[in-house]
């Protein structure tokens, strides 16, 4: 497949999803890189999208450490339970935040984000790293984005 994306213009989620994840099903198929493919997932994204930040951290020991993101620059290491992205690793799911002011002990890697939603990638039963979309807008995500997000991140393929 050629690195162009199809962006799906249109204001329903749903039809954006639809066109989306067979893209991204192409840009990953056939390439062993769990980086390029991290980056590449990251990207397609924010393209389709327009989040405010969208990236990968990755389960380093007893840390999540960024990983390829597209977005400003990030908070680069999380503790397990700490923020939005340590909880979901944590409790090994999905966790949408509305509003992230009213998260307990969220972590502020940047005050222009509003909300969140946060996808754990698993291998062998074990979360190896999480998805981590901002929103400038509060109340961004919903369960419909949570269901094609965990779609697409089990696409990416963590057998190195």
């Amino acid at each position: 497949m050629a690195e162009d994306l199809n962006i799906n213009t249109s204001t329903d989620k749903a039809e954006q999803y639809q066109s989306l994840i067979p893209q991204i099903e192409a840009l990953l198929y056939g390439e062993p890189d769990l980086v390029a493919n991290l980056a590449n997932v990251a990207a397609a994204l924010k393209e389709q999208f327009k989040w405010f930040w969208v990236g990968f951290y990755l389960v380093k020991g007893d840390e999540l450490v960024l990983g390829p993101f597209q977005g400003p620059v990030a908070c680069t290491r999380i503790a397990l339970g700490k923020g939005v992205c340590g909880v979901a690793w944590k409790e090994a799911k999905t966790l949408i935040v509305p509003d992230v002011d009213e998260f307990p002990g969220h972590i502020a890697c940047s005050s222009l984000s509003k909300s969140e939603i946060v996808v754990p990638l698993f291998h062998n039963g074990k979360v190896v790293a999480v998805l981590d979309v901002d929103s400038e807008t509060l109340a961004q995500f919903d369960d419909a984005d949570a269901l094609c997000l965990e779609q697409i991140v089990k696409l990416v393929n963590f057998n190195e």
